[in-house]
């Protein structure tokens, strides 16, 4: 028995090492927080005082740390030091710092604090890197901090932008970092590429637990390049900055992995995440998206039947070239009057198909308002392309998941049975009246060949408006009395 209890002992204990190696809980009223370097740690900040954060027994192949954490909307803080100053503290929902280590350094410490009166849930990791890595944000010359690893996300209805600090060559331990703008040349910083990638979280879902959970996958480089989609590859010549679709109420998380082609060496980003919405009350907020959709949807829906008359495009804006807006609508207008060209014979066949295929999207809209589909981005795209004079730098991703799975499969059969009825109805039933002026025609020689035809004998137009003439003059006479005006005879 007693060698039995002994390996439950053990089993129990290895259980308990691997699970705290992906996640360890925590509450930070114990006044020091303790980081492991790779584990994932959940806690709780309060105002007004920070709470100090150490790491302890750092390899001595390690260069740098960064240190990044978490939170759905509120804002947090980490800092280099108690006293929060603008060049050595972020503040945000992704807040991180880089850790240049010195010579000998074992023990890491930095201060985290909030400055909202509601308690924050945060996730917080550290992730260690060489001297052969690239080191995110080194070459910083536009943000506060000297290193600044966090990427910086604005949204508005129409577009997201992301931006980012280039980064600088890996360096040991008490060395100089190599200088961002002494040459061009593949010794230097320039030689380094940056893939930028985009994650969406599930659709209707817009819970702390959930996104804290799916951001495990977006901060380390293996996690990130199996997880997320690639969307552009960047060089040291272009800006450091990336425009996407804004998805309101759909979660994204973004996040940038710089890689070094001679090294074959990488390093990531601060992953930053939008809802493209405010979890505040009043406008903008992503409890009062539905009732802006209905209006928004009903008039990009009759924008879209102006536009066009064909089944539904979606053009893919990734592409270089439709990022010209002329390029762009001169595609889409060839596109938009080929389909009626083709049909111009079997204008039945045309009206039959645009009636099943457009009027079964419509109802694809009307779920939209109520059940986000990635589908309602067919028009929307378009409709935004066309209000926003800048929305032609955009990325127009959009996810695809369970629910646009069940809607297409709807919109299909609603096609289909669509079509199919109106085919059948329309069996053996003449086919589209002539044309209005061709009735005329028709009409005017019927009258001059039909003599039976009461209309054949109307009297010449000109005799017709000279009675009409006649007919106004008497109304401008005296009328005549009537009877006899004689007198009586005795």
């Amino acid at each position: 028995m007693g060698f039995l209890q002994l390996l439950v002992v053990a089993v129990l204990a290895s259980e308990h090492r691997v699970a705290g190696a992906a996640e360890v809980f925590g509450n930070s009223s114990e006044g020091l927080i303790e980081f492991s370097v790779g584990k994932f740690r959940y806690f709780e900040l309060n105002r007004p005082f920070p709470e100090e954060a150490i790491l302890h027994d750092i390899s001595s192949n390690v260069t740098f740390l960064i240190f990044q954490i978490h939170s759905q909307y509120q804002n947090t803080t980490v800092s280099f030091s108690p006293t929060l100053l603008s060049n050595s503290s972020e503040t945000g929902t992704a807040s991180g710092l880089v850790f240049i280590l010195r010579p000998e350094q074992s023990t890491c410490t930095w201060y985290l604090g909030t400055s909202g009166i509601q308690p924050v849930q945060n996730m917080a990791i550290l992730l260690s890197y060489s001297e052969r890595d690239p080191v995110p944000g080194g070459c910083n010359l536009e943000f506060d901090l000297d290193i600044d690893p966090n990427i910086y996300l604005e949204y508005n209805f129409f577009e997201t932008t992301i931006k980012f600090a280039p980064a600088n060559l890996g360096y040991a331990r008490g060395v100089d970092p190599p200088p961002c703008d002494a040459g061009t040349d593949q010794d230097s910083r320039w030689r380094l590429q940056y893939d930028v990638y985009q994650y969406f979280l599930p659709e209707n879902d817009l819970t702390e637990e959930m996104l804290l959970k799916h951001l495990q996958r977006m901060v380390s480089v293996p996690q990130v390049k199996a997880s997320a989609l690639k969307v552009v590859t960047l060089t040291a010549n272009d800006k450091t900055s990336v425009s996407f679709s804004s998805l309101p109420g759909q979660g994204v998380i973004y996040n940038v992995i710089v890689w070094d082609p001679f090294l074959n060496t990488s390093a990531a980003y601060v992953p930053a995440h939008t809802y493209a919405c405010s979890f505040e009350a009043g406008e903008g907020s992503c409890a009062s998206l539905e009732l802006f959709f209905i209006g928004f949807i009903i008039m990009g829906f009759f924008f879209y039947i102006l536009i066009t008359r064909l089944t539904p495009i979606k053009y893919d804006g990734n592409l270089k070239i439709f990022h010209d807006d002329g390029v762009f609508w001169v595609t889409f207008s060839c596109i938009a009057i080929l389909i009626p060209v083709v049909f111009m014979g079997c204008l039945r066949i045309l009206n039959i198909l645009t009636c099943g295929v457009i009027g079964s999207y419509s109802v694809v809209l009307a779920i939209d308002s109520y059940w986000s589909t990635s589908l309602s981005y067919i028009t929307l795209n378009v409709l935004k392309r066309a209000l926003n004079k800048d929305f032609h730098r955009a990325f127009t991703n959009v996810p695809f998941q369970t629910n646009d799975f069940i809607i297409l499969a709807v919109w299909g059969m609603l096609a289909v049975s669509g079509i199919t009825l109106q085919i059948q109805r329309e069996r053996g039933r003449p086919f589209f009246p002539p044309h209005p002026y061709k009735l005329w025609k028709q009409e005017r020689e019927r009258r001059v060949t039909n003599i039976l035809d009461p209309s054949y004998h109307i009297p010449p137009l000109r005799e017709r408006l000279y009675g009409r003439l006649t007919q106004i003059k008497g109304l401008f006479q005296k009328e005549q009395p009537a009877g006899e005006r004689t007198p009586l005879l005795l």
